[in-house]
C-alpha cells in the first residue's frame, strides 16, 4: 500500500469500502491531497465488527503471556515504522517531526505498559461470605468487541489511550480512524499486522466526513460492541453518550479542556514561563491538555507577561517539513477564522495583545493576550490554537475561584515554592489532573488519565484503565454442607 492510499482492515484483509467510494484528506499546510481513503458505510461497519466478534473467543482464550508478547511485538513494530508514521503525521495534520516522534514514543510506551498488565488486569478477588462453608469469587473477564474512536490531533499517541489495554485483556478492537488522519491510523493498524496479530483482533474503519455520524451510530448500535472509547470534542462526546445510552453501551469519554495554570506570587518564573509557553503553544495549542488559561498574581504579572510574550515572538512557525519549524499550521481554515474571532473579541473587550494575533496563511502566530476577563469568549471557550490567555488576579482565593470558573475539568497546573500550599490548592481544583510546578500538558502510561465535568468520564491508563475494559462476575462455590432452602423436595 503506497503512502497516498488507505483501505479498510477487516479480518486479515485490506479492502475497499463496500460502495467502492473514497474521499480525500487535505494537507493542512499545502492544501493539497494528503491521503485518499476508503469511505466506509454501515455495511463495512457490520463486516468489521463481525470479524472482531469472530476473533474474540480464540483471542480471549489465549494465555495472558501470549497476548503480552503480541503487544510487545506491536511496540517494536511501531518503532520500526517510526519514519513512516512521522511523515504521515506531518502530511495529514501538520505536525513537525518532533511532534511525530513524540507520538511514536508514547504509543510504544503505552503498548509496553499494557503488555505488562496482562495478568493483573484480569486479577479478581476472593470475598468472605457470611456462610463459612461458602467460597465467593469475583473474576474479571474481557467484555468482547471494543470500538476506539481516535482523533487527529495526536493521531498515533491516542491510539494508545484505549487499544493496548483493551487488547491485552482479551478484547478485540475496531478502530475508527479520524477523517483527517486515515493514513496515520492505517500505519498504526499495519503495526498490529506486522506483529502477527490473528485475523480480526484489530480492525480499521475509515470514513468520509459527511458519513461520520452514520458510521459511529452503526458502530454503537451493533449488538456485539460492548464498549466505546472516544477521544475528541465535548460536542461530539455528548452525541456519542446519547447514542450509547440508547443502546445501553458503556463508554469512556475523553473530551475537551480549558486547563488553568496558576502562577502564584512566589513562583519560580523561569519554570513558570517555560511551562506556560510549552503548555500553550505545543502542537499549535491543539490539545485537550493545552494551557488555555494562565492565572497570574498581579504582583508578578508585568514581568510574567513580558517574558511570555518574548518567548511567543521567538517561536519559529510555518512549514512543518522544515527542520527548524517548531509549530506547524492549525488544522484548517475554520480553525484559523475561529482564532481570529476569539482574538478580535478579546481585544475589542479590553484585552491587551502582547504577541501574535494574526493568521499567516494556514498558520496562526503564537499569541499572548493579557487582561482577559469573563466578558470575553476566550475566557470560557476552548481555543484549540496557539493562544495564551492571561487572567490577572489578586491573591490565592481569586486564583482558585477563576480556575474553577469553567465547565471543563481536565488538567491544571500550580506554580509556587510552597509545595504544601500547592497540594492543598490542587485538591480544591475541580479537575481530573493537577501538576505542581509542571506543565498542564503531560501524560504517562501508568496514570489514570481523564477529567470531570464537561471533560468527560471514565479513565484511560493505570489499573483503572484496565478495569474499563473488563466485566465483573460473582461466582459462589458451596461447601460440603448443602444449603437448606425454604422450598425443597421435602416441603417447607
Amino acid at each position: 500500500m503506497s503512502i497516498g492510499e488507505q483501505k479498510l482492515l477487516i479480518g486479515k484483509h485490506w479492502v475497499p469500502s463496500e460502495s467502492g467510494k473514497t474521499y480525500e484528506s487535505l494537507n493542512p499546510f499545502t492544501g493539497g491531497v494528503a491521503t485518499q481513503a476508503s469511505a466506509a458505510t454501515a455495511i463495512d461497519v457490520e463486516r468489521a465488527v463481525d470479524a472482531a466478534q469472530d476473533a474474540f473467543g480464540s483471542w480471549a482464550s489465549l494465555p495472558p503471556s501470549k497476548r503480552r508478547q503480541y503487544l510487545s511485538d506491536a511496540a517494536n513494530a511501531v518503532e520500526a515504522r517510526a519514519s513512516d508514521i512521522i511523515e504521515a503525521i506531518t502530511t495529514e495534520m501538520g505536525g513537525p517531526a518532533a511532534w511525530g516522534k513524540y507520538n511514536v514514543k508514547v504509543l510504544a510506551e503505552k503498548l509496553r505498559y499494557a503488555a505488562d498488565g496482562s495478568y493483573h488486569g484480569l486479577t479478581g478477588e476472593v470475598i468472605p461470605s457470611e456462610n463459612p462453608s461458602r467460597t465467593m469469587l469475583v473474576i474479571r473477564k474481557p467484555v468482547g468487541v471494543v470500538v476506539s474512536i481516535v482523533p487527529w490531533n495526536a493521531s498515533a499517541l491516542l491510539v494508545g489511550a484505549s487499544v493496548p489495554a483493551a487488547l491485552v485483556l482479551g478484547n478485540t478492537v475496531v478502530i475508527k480512524a479520524s477523517e483527517q488522519t486515515p493514513r496515520t491510523h492505517g500505519l498504526v493498524a499495519e503495526c498490529f499486522v506486522d506483529a502477527g496479530f490473528p485475523a480480526g483482533v484489530v480492525n480499521l474503519i475509515t470514513n468520509a466526513p459527511e458519513n461520520g455520524g452514520h458510521v459511529v451510530e452503526a458502530l454503537i448500535a451493533h449488538p456485539s460492541v460492548r464498549r466505546v472509547h472516544f477521544t475528541g470534542s465535548t460536542r461530539i462526546g455528548r452525541i456519542i453518550a446519547e447514542k450509547a445510552g440508547t443502546f445501553l453501551k458503556r463508554t469512556v469519554l475523553e473530551l475537551g479542556g480549558k486547563a488553568p495554570c496558576i502562577i502564584l506570587a512566589d513562583a519560580d518564573l523561569d519554570r513558570a514561563v517555560s511551562a506556560a509557553a510549552f503548555g500553550s503553544f505545543a502542537n499549535s495549542g491543539q490539545g485537550c491538555l493545552s494551557t488555555e488559561r494562565i492565572i497570574v498574581d498581579k504582583s508578578i504579572a508585568d514581568e510574567f507577561c513580558r517574558r511570555l510574550a518574548a518567548v511567543a515572538k521567538s517561536i519559529v512557525y510555518g512549514d512543518p517539513r522544515n527542520s527548524a519549524t517548531v509549530l506547524g499550521p492549525v488544522i484548517n481554515g475554520t480553525a484559523v477564522r475561529r482564532l481570529e474571532e476569539l482574538v478580535g473579541d478579546a481585544v475589542g473587550s479590553g484585552a491587551q495583545l502582547l504577541a501574535g494575533g494574526k493568521a499567516d496563511g494556514p498558520c496562526f502566530e503564537p499569541t499572548v493576550l493579557s487582561g482577559v476577563t469573563p466578558a470575553m469568549r476566550v475566557y470560557q471557550e476552548e481555543s484549540f490554537g496557539p493562544l495564551a490567555s492571561i487572567v490577572i488576579v489578586d491573591g490565592i482565593k481569586e486564583a482558585i475561584q477563576i480556575a474553577n470558573d469553567n465547565d471543563y475539568g481536565l488538567s491544571s497546573a500550580i506554580f509556587t515554592q510552597d509545595v504544601g500550599l500547592a497540594l492543598d490548592l490542587a485538591k480544591r481544583l475541580n479537575v481530573g489532573m493537577s501538576h505542581i510546578n509542571g506543565a498542564t500538558l503531560d501524560d504517562e502510561a501508568q496514570i489514570p488519565f481523564g477529567g470531570v465535568k464537561d471533560s468527560g468520564y471514565g479513565r484511560s491508563g493505570g489499573a483503572i484503565g484496565f478495569e474499563e475494559f473488563t466485566e465483573l462476575q460473582w461466582i459462589t462455590i458451596e461447601g460440603p454442607r448443602t444449603p437448606r432452602y425454604p422450598i425443597s423436595e421435602n416441603g417447607l
